[in-house]
């Protein structure tokens, strides 16, 4: 596995295209979220200049996973979509917190070969690792998501500090909660 970070001026015009084209099969296709997109590519308004991605790639080029940071010092899916998950807490702006979205790690030859939809806890842990120090590199001490429930397994079995804002929230038939990430070597 390869792990690509880099802002969209950073990344080939190619990988940006691969990287919506992944999220449209991840997200629409197999989750059946329901997102405005075009052309089979899923982005949305939170896909900026400032954003910070984090791409793992198998042996062959093809994406497994895939995170997006944003710097909650502008508007961020959390704050401007899902505040009603901070419980009534305020909505993070500062350097120091960093959310993370579209954090996701599938692979698709995996599933053609097995039958089944797996979610990658191998690569979803070295993706989520490369996240936080990416992070990291930008000030962040704690990364904030919005994840469905059976995150907190992954986290806790992989050894993350997380914890829950507030709590779950059925949001468009999704169980749902805002959840802090502390950032730490290792």
């Amino acid at each position: 596995m390869r792990l690509l970070t880099g802002k969209p001026a950073d990344l080939r015009e190619t990988m940006m295209v691969d990287m919506g084209l992944y999220r449209y099969r991840v997200f629409v296709e197999k989750l059946g979220w329901e997102l405005q997109c075009e052309a089979g590519l899923e982005y949305d308004q939170f896909d900026r200049d400032d954003t910070v991605y984090v791409v793992a790639q198998d042996d062959e080029g093809d994406i497994v996973g895939m995170a997006r940071l944003l710097p909650t010092t502008r508007p961020y899916l959390l704050g401007e979509v899902f505040p009603q998950l901070m419980n009534g807490l305020p909505i993070p702006e500062t350097e120091e917190v960093w959310e993370l979205s579209r954090f996701v790690a599938l692979d698709f030859k995996a599933e053609a070969t097995t039958g089944s939809m797996q979610f990658s806890s191998p690569v979803a842990v070295n993706l989520l690792k490369e996240s936080i120090a990416v992070a990291m590199r930008h000030g962040a001490q704690k990364l904030i998501t919005v994840s469905p429930l059976g995150v907190e397994r992954l986290l806790r079995k992989a050894g993350f500090k997380a914890y829950r804002a507030g709590p779950p929230m059925v949001i468009d038939g999704h169980a749902i909660f805002a959840n802090w990430i502390d950032c730490e070597e290792g």
